[in-house]
C-alpha cells in the first residue's frame, strides 16, 4: 500500500491537471506493478461509467506485447476500431504500422508492430470521432494509468494533443511539445502528431517531423 500512495503522490508532483487525477465516480485503485493487464480488463468490465458506452460496439482496451519497452498512446477508437475491438486498425492505424516498421527497418532495429503496446486514452468510440470530453478522459484515464503502471515501459509515445494532455496535463499544442522529452511518473514521454493528422495531404512537414520523433524514441528505447 505504501508503494501505491507514493505513486499517487508522485503523479501529483508532476503537476498533472487534477481533472484527470480525481474521478467523480468510484474506480478501482491503481494496480500493483506486477498485476496482470487481465485484472485491469476485469475491473473495466462492461463499463458504463460515462455516456460513451451508449453507442459503442466494443471496448478497445489495447493490443501488443504486454511486456513492451515502448507504449504508444492515442486518443480514442474510430469506427474500424469500434467494430474490431483493436486500436489503430483503420487508415491511421495502417499508417502507424508503416511508421513503426519502416522506421525501425531503416534504423537497423528488429521491431514489428506487435512488439510494442498500443492503447488509447478512452476505450470507447466518441460519437462522430469527436475529441473525448473532459469527464470521459477523467474516467478512462484512470484505466490508462493502470495499463502504463503494469507494463512500465522504457518510454511512451503520445500520439496527438489528447494523449499529451491526459499524460502530461500540459496546455501547449503538439507543434510546440513534439520532439521533446517529458515524464509521466518516472517514464520518459515523447509527444508527436496523431497519425490521422498526418493523413491530410497538406501536412508533409508534419510527416517528416513525426518520423524524426519516432526515430528518436526507437533509438532511445532499443539502442
Amino acid at each position: 500500500m505504501r508503494r501505491l500512495r507514493q505513486r499517487l503522490t508522485f503523479y501529483g508532483d508532476l503537476k498533472v491537471d487534477t481533472l484527470y487525477m480525481r474521478p467523480k465516480l468510484p474506480l478501482p485503485g491503481l494496480a500493483p506493478e506486477h498485476d496482470p493487464l487481465l485484472r485491469v480488463i476485469d475491473d473495466i468490465g462492461d463499463c458504463k461509467r460515462c455516456d460513451l458506452h451508449k453507442m459503442r460496439n466494443k471496448i478497445v482496451f489495447g493490443s501488443g506485447n504486454e511486456q513492451a519497452r515502448l507504449v504508444l498512446v492515442g486518443e480514442g477508437p474510430g469506427a474500424d476500431e469500434d467494430a474490431q475491438g483493436v486500436p489503430f486498425v483503420g487508415r491511421a492505424g495502417q499508417l502507424l504500422t508503416q511508421m513503426i516498421e519502416n522506421t525501425a527497418s531503416k534504423e537497423g532495429i528488429p521491431l514489428k508492430r506487435e512488439d510494442v503496446y498500443i492503447c488509447n486514452v478512452v476505450k470507447c468510440r466518441p460519437p462522430e470521432n469527436r475529441a473525448p470530453e473532459p469527464e470521459e478522459m477523467e474516467i478512462c484515464g484512470q484505466f490508462l494509468f493502470r495499463q502504463l503502471s503494469v507494463i512500465h515501459p522504457k518510454a511512451i509515445l503520445a500520439l496527438g494533443a489528447t494523449a499529451a494532455k491526459a499524460l502530461l496535463g500540459r496546455k501547449e499544442g503538439v507543434t510546440r511539445m513534439r520532439g521533446n522529452w517529458f515524464k509521466w511518473s518516472d517514464i520518459p514521454v515523447m509527444v508527436t502528431y496523431h497519425p490521422s493528422y498526418l493523413l491530410r495531404p497538406y501536412n508533409q512537414n508534419a510527416k517528416r517531423e513525426a518520423w524524426d520523433d519516432l526515430k528518436k524514441v526507437l533509438h532511445f528505447v532499443y539502442d
